[in-house]
């Protein structure tokens, strides 16, 4: 059998290849958007891929299964519960497809969506598992939130339910030595307790995963509903988008280089100015405007948190990302980028007019400024779980993704002061506020952290 797991660090994403040697017949599973890399692989390795299948429609990530059918012919498969808007194989529960030697049983697991399906793999018919790809159902250290879809026809306790009885029907009763291989691990927010580890077992995860060792179904929902972290605001709508037939991507094509003036000319008239350069360079000096999401970071992530997925993009990133930035957003289905500033610095230098710098703040400069300026506005946008711990002298807490919507809740005349963890979320956030009319904000350089360490040590 040919394996190979694939695992994108910045969507916490795992996708994976399996393939039978005796035929050449392979399948991609939960593929990500660019596919270069599944085709480069199948290729070397003398695989033909024949089908592409779907644990269930994500919500975090836009899948490549369009991408592959019309690249290699493979056959789109999804749960015969799911409803696709594109040619596809309905899979039952319970069916088997045979590769070679290799053949798959497919499970259907609802309860993080209702469609959710599960796919255990055997080396050789008859013997025990190799392993079962779960999805979103189940992850290294955690179960797949019941939340997300609550917000378009399913209560999360009406899943949780559901969720809580695949696990135990479904997944548990397979054997102990069977390899876990989820869809996603630590960061993704499609759980709030996932581990590092990318695989495991299911025997080690009975013993350890604090979700499967719940004592009852009742047990179970309250655990698993509870203190979840936000989920990005492009959630839903790539769980739409993913059900839809829509415009391939052309990973190969670079975005349009536009000029300073047609550039702003297009944020005029609507576009928003993306800045994927690292807080420190974006502080320094930056068009007025732009929001700073880092490329070194969570990129698309915090991208389809704070910016609209319906309207115009323009880039401004370090020459040479221009093609890198416009694919990872294209990996969320953001694909509406129209161009990226050309000769960047340049422009910078050349129209100091149009520059603004941003005020960042150490440990002790904040302290000192809240001391000085009676009334300041503090913003901890981290994540509730991560402000169980404390907060930074009263902050009040609005997580990054959820800054657009509650806007309102801050007042703009106020000097302000915003942290996250480290300094990157409140980097995006305290552009976002910027852009949005507010006069004096600054962030906090190593975030909370930093801050607790220095308060700490004094």
């Amino acid at each position: 059998m040919k394996f190979k797991q694939y695992y994108l660090e910045c969507l916490s994403h795992a996708s994976y290849l399996v393939g039978d040697e005796s035929t050449g017949n392979a399948v991609i599973i939960d593929p990500q958007r660019d596919i270069a890399q599944y085709l480069a692989d199948a290729e070397a390795d003398g695989l033909t891929i024949s089908m592409v299948i779907e644990t269930h429609f994500h919500a975090d990530f836009l899948s490549g299964h369009l991408e592959l059918a019309a690249a290699t012919g493979a056959e789109i498969c999804y749960s015969s519960v799911a409803s696709p808007e594109f040619p596809h194989r309905s899979m039952t529960d319970g069916e088997r497809v045979s590769l070679g030697n290799v053949e798959l049983e497919f499970r259907h697991t609802p309860g993080h969506t209702p469609e959710s399906m599960s796919i255990v793999a055997y080396e050789n018919s008859g013997a025990d598992p190799f392993g079962v790809f779960t999805g979103d159902t189940m992850f290294i250290g955690d179960v797949g939130r019941p939340d997300l879809l609550a917000s378009i026809g399913f209560t999360r306790e009406e899943l949780a339910e559901k969720l809580y009885d695949s696990l135990h029907n479904k997944l548990m009763v397979l054997p102990d030595s069977t390899r876990v291989y989820p869809a996603h691990g630590a960061g993704s927010a499609c759980g709030k307790n996932l581990s590092t580890e990318l695989s495991s077992t299911i025997g080690e995860q009975k013993a350890s995963n604090y979700a499967l060792r719940a004592p009852d179904k009742e047990t179970f929902m309250a655990l698993v509903t509870e203190g979840q972290p936000p989920a990005p605001g492009y959630f839903v709508y790539d769980a739409v988008l993913n059900r839809k037939d829509r415009p391939l991507l052309d990973e190969t094509s670079a975005p349009t280089p536009m000029t300073l003036s047609a550039a702003l000319e297009a944020v005029t008239k609507g576009a928003m100015m993306i800045d994927g350069r690292d807080p420190e360079d974006f502080s320094r000096g930056h068009l007025t405007g732009a929001v700073n999401v880092g490329l070194a970071g969570r990129y698309a992530e915090f991208a389809g948190s704070v910016i609209p997925s319906d309207v115009d993009i323009v880039l401004f990133v370090e020459p040479g990302y221009e093609l890198e930035a416009k694919n990872r957003l294209a990996r969320i289905g953001f694909d509406r980028v129209i161009g990226a500033v050309d000769n960047p610095y340049g422009a910078l230098q050349d129209n100091p007019d149009r520059v603004a710098v941003a005020s960042r703040l150490t440990a002790d400069d904040f302290n000192q400024r809240v001391r000085d300026v009676p009334g300041l506005q503090i913003v901890d946008v981290r994540n509730p779980g991560e402000v169980e711990g404390g907060t930074a002298h009263g902050a009040t807490n609005i997580p990054v993704g959820q800054i657009p919507a509650r806007i309102d809740e801050l007042d703009p005349t106020k000097p302000t002061v915003v942290y996250c963890a480290g300094g990157y979320r409140s980097s995006v956030a305290a552009s976002v506020l910027r852009q949005r009319g507010f006069v004096d904000v600054s962030d906090l350089i190593g975030g909370y952290n930093a801050w607790a360490e220095t308060t700490q040590s004094a």
